[in-house]
């Protein structure tokens, strides 16, 4: 990515500001997982009253961290279907021919 390329914008966490050079086209994403993010804190506060903006964070870090793990797990199962089933209609074409 050029220089050029990047858009300069500042995102807020949790009450706290972060400056972030980013490709134009990722700012709406970068926006959605903003307000995301916040709502998360928000729900966080308010199941959990005295703890920390950090604590929440690191909760939803660790949420986020278990759903990607997920789906690379779900991905790279799907990745073996796929190999197991290629080799099964591999044998079946050699059985009919």
């Amino acid at each position: 990515m050029n220089e050029q390329e990047l858009k300069t914008i500042t995102v807020l966490i949790a009450g706290k500001s972060f400056p972030l050079k980013i490709d134009a086209a990722d700012e709406l994403l970068i926006r959605q997982i903003e307000k995301e993010v916040n709502d998360k804190v928000n729900q966080l506060q308010m199941m959990y009253k005295n703890k920390d903006k950090l604590d929440y964070l690191c909760m939803i870090a660790l949420t986020y961290a278990v759903d990607l793990y997920k789906s690379e797990s779900a991905h790279a199962q799907q990745a073996v279907l796929a190999s197991q089933l290629s080799s099964i209609d591999a044998f079946l074409d050699k059985a009919v021919s």
